[in-house]
């Protein structure tokens, strides 16, 4: 079977350290998952099938749904389909595992206990502050983690039509205070909130604290931009894709439509 990307990411904490183990758990909030239920979903109730085991109640999850039909060997198994992050953020606290591709021989194959949920959980509540402040200079960013470009671009690919292009800069503010500023360019309005609360996930799983990034919006016309862009690191934001070309039909017939993060090995 072809190794997923959460299979990768998987090796790569088992190998790896705290770093590594974070963006197993930044592309497991944001994958699908097909959670394994009791009985087919009854409009938006879903009742998750529950195997009590002697280390606890565990639930199973899958990242792919050919994984999930090798534990049913053929036979239909009701599932629903999640992000996640959803998944996560209702097991936090309930004392719950979750088992991820159990049963199917996959590279991924792990038992994320209750204190793994609770943690992804907690990443996922991240909230951005408003502050106010009056920047007195731009210089390179220096001294942040590897894994912050990685994350930011994982983020702003998920952001595409929403900013032209994001600036990266260090920034030194009135009164003294230096930190590091993300510019985002052109955002409409109702996308500044969860842009921002995206760049606080993205700078949470990197492993920095809340502050030490400063998010502002910005036109492209906007003098400081042109300041920013000569010391800044740019992140390009990819354009919508394309809708498909519709097609003409013939008119249907009226009601035919259809703090750590845990490693795991």
């Amino acid at each position: 079977m072809e190794r997923t990307a959460l299979d990768e990411a998987h090796a790569a904490m088992a190998a790896g350290g705290e770093p590594e183990a974070r963006q197993f758990y930044r592309l497991l909030a944001d994958i699908p998952l097909f959670l394994l239920l009791e009985h087919e979903a009854e409009g938006e109730r879903i009742n998750p099938r529950v195997f009590d085991l002697e280390a606890g109640p565990v639930l199973l999850a899958y990242d792919r749904e050919e994984r999930l039909a090798v534990l049913s060997q053929g036979a239909a198994l009701p599932y629903a389909a999640l992000p996640g992050r959803i998944i996560a953020q209702h097991l936090a606290g309930q004392g719950v595992s979750l088992g991820l591709n159990f049963g199917s021989g996959a590279p991924s194959e792990v038992m994320l206990p209750p204190e793994a949920l609770r943690w992804l959980a907690e990443i996922l509540e991240t909230e951005p502050q408003e502050v106010e402040a009056r920047p007195e200079a731009f210089v390179p960013p220096q001294g942040l983690p590897p894994a912050l470009e990685e994350a930011l671009r994982f983020t702003l690919d998920g952001a595409a039509g929403l900013a032209r292009a994001a600036l990266l800069a260090g920034v030194r503010y009135e009164g003294g205070r230096r930190g590091h500023v993300l510019a985002l360019l052109d955002v409409p309005e109702p996308a500044e909130d969860p842009l921002a609360r995206a760049v606080a996930e993205a700078m949470a799983f990197s492993g920095l604290e809340a502050g030490e990034i400063d998010v502002t919006f910005l036109a492209s016309d906007d003098p400081a931009v042109a300041v920013l862009a000569r010391v800044a690191q740019i992140f390009e934001v990819p354009e919508p894709p394309a809708a498909p070309e519709r097609e003409t039909f013939a008119p249907a017939a009226p009601g035919t439509d259809p703090d750590r993060p845990p490693r795991l090995k």
